[in-house]
């Protein structure tokens, strides 16, 4: 079975960049991980792949009433676990990575890009696509996703 890739966009905050737009094509999925700016963004990702998406803090609108806080999804075998900030991931209300419920957690809010492990769940933000806040790079990210096993990469864009 060929492995699924899934691509990860965060914090457009209203500016989906044809470079991003051109990372994500050949997805079979794409998760975008809130602070999205403008509804026409999510239009335009699902165009390219089935499309999982959360709002941010700055998703405020009626526009985005029907988009959840929090999403559960599962690629293959993997399950994945969705939400804007990961400073709130909260056991009481979420999980506890801990027991084993997701195989990876994807983030934005930061605008920092991010991959690490911990309690064997891959933790990954892709940081920001949109519009460059400080000196933090402009990117996206990927999953590579086997059966349970999942590997990430961060691309910076060139913009």
């Amino acid at each position: 079975m060929k492995p699924l890739i899934v691509g990860l966009i965060s914090d457009t905050h209203g500016l989906l960049r044809p470079e991003a737009l051109a990372a994500l094509r050949g997805s079979d999925f794409i998760i975008h991980a809130g602070d999205i700016g403008d509804p026409e963004i999510l239009s335009r990702l699902a165009e390219i792949a089935p499309l999982t998406a959360i709002r941010g803090n700055n998703d405020v609108d009626a526009a985005y009433a029907q988009v959840p806080e929090r999403a559960w999804l599962a690629i293959g075998e993997a399950r994945i676990y969705v939400l804007h900030n990961r400073a709130e991931l909260n056991p009481a209300i979420d999980w506890n990575p801990a027991d084993g419920a997701a195989h990876a957690v994807i983030s934005g809010h930061s605008h920092k890009p991010s991959c690490e492990r911990c309690d064997g769940v891959l933790f990954v933000n892709p940081g920001s696509s949109g519009p460059r806040r400080f000196k933090l790079p402009i990117g996206i990210g990927r999953l590579t996703v086997s059966g349970t096993k999942i590997e990430a990469e961060l691309l910076e864009l060139t913009v």
